[in-house]
């Protein structure tokens, strides 16, 4: 009776403990990493890569929640992507679509990703840094070491300070704002 509840226990850990990895990503490449419940899970997608880091840092689905990217991935949204026209063929929509749905901070078991879906849990920003979580991450940084920085300019460019930010990566250890090295919050 002791061993069959025994395994029966195994059974039901190994189910809490795969069943999150499994969605997320590959389970060994998840039990791997060491970030996987700190930060925000990197762009996998090679077409997500391709068609919106060509034009801006290609952030990953995991900064805003799904009802976001539905608002922001769509024929009518895309004509007039902020300012810009970002359209997409039927077949790259779908596929960028589903990799952000799919990945969304909403969906996500990242812990940083769960914290932007708790931020935004009735809201549907457009922009990232319209996320209450950014905000207040962000909120003691002078405006002169953003928007008055030639480097940096804007909220938006995460790249530009956050130096691991392509692999999802937004710890303040890796933060360098260009033409401050001596900051340090």
């Amino acid at each position: 009776m002791q061993i069959k509840f025994n395994a029966m226990l195994l059974l039901a850990v190994l189910a809490v403990v795969v069943s999150p990895a499994q969605a997320e990503e590959d389970f060994w490449r998840w039990l791997a990493n060491p970030l996987r419940q700190k930060e925000i899970n990197p762009v996998s997608n090679q077409t997500w890569q391709e068609e919106c880091g060509a034009c801006h840092f290609a952030y990953q689905p995991g900064l805003l929640p799904g009802k976001s990217w539905e608002k922001l991935l769509n024929e009518k949204a895309l004509a007039d992507h902020f300012g810009d026209n970002a359209e997409l063929d039927a077949n790259t929509l779908k596929e960028v679509r589903t990799f952000a749905l799919e990945n969304a901070a909403d969906k996500s078991y990242y812990k940083r990703a769960r914290k932007i879906a708790v931020a935004t849990e009735n809201e549907a920003p457009l922009r990232i840094t319209e996320v209450r979580y950014i905000q207040r991450k962000h909120h003691e940084i002078p405006e002169k070491m953003i928007k008055g920085n030639r480097d940096v300019k804007s909220l938006s460019y995460c790249d530009a300070c956050h130096t691991r930010a392509k692999e999802g990566v937004y710890d303040e250890d890796t933060v360098r704002i260009p033409n401050f090295p001596e900051w340090d919050d």
